[in-house]
């Protein structure tokens, strides 16, 4: 599983990169993750599991990245580590993840934004010719 955060404009772009669509789900989640704080400074102590269902894969990032930052606000944490499958469902896709992290300690963390939501600007989500999938969009910060 590959990630990376890219410049735009005022916001951030977060990007991932894996041999399933899970793995460039879970790569994206830990880019935004990236446009936090450094993902290596936050232990997977605490699992949260996530379920979202779209009629496609771009919606469905969308919703999986926006369901990530309720998790963050609500229960007031941080996470590193995602274990993200995705399934054909009735209605699309369905994708069941475990978010593991842990609850925000400023002075350890340093966060430097607070993402508020993934947008539908730079959307993309494909299977590459090399067969890696790619699944990316902006983040509002």
């Amino acid at each position: 599983m590959g990630w990376q955060t890219f410049a735009h404009e005022a916001d951030v772009g977060v990007r991932g990169t894996g041999t399933t669509l899970g793995e460039a789900f879970a790569g994206a989640a830990t880019a935004m993750t990236a446009a936090i704080c450094d993902p290596a400074t936050v232990d997977a102590r605490e699992a949260v599991a996530v379920e979202c269902v779209a009629p496609e894969a771009e919606l469905l990032l969308v919703d999986w990245l926006n369901a990530l930052v309720f998790e963050m606000a609500t229960r007031r944490m941080l996470f590193s580590r995602f274990d993200v499958d995705i399934e054909a469902a009735d209605a699309g896709l369905r994708l069941h993840a475990t978010a593991r992290g842990e609850a925000v300690e400023v002075a350890r963390h340093q966060p430097a934004a607070e993402v508020k939501g993934a947008s539908f600007c730079e959307l993309k989500v494909a299977q590459q010719a090399d067969g890696q999938w790619l699944a990316q969009c902006v983040v509002d910060v």
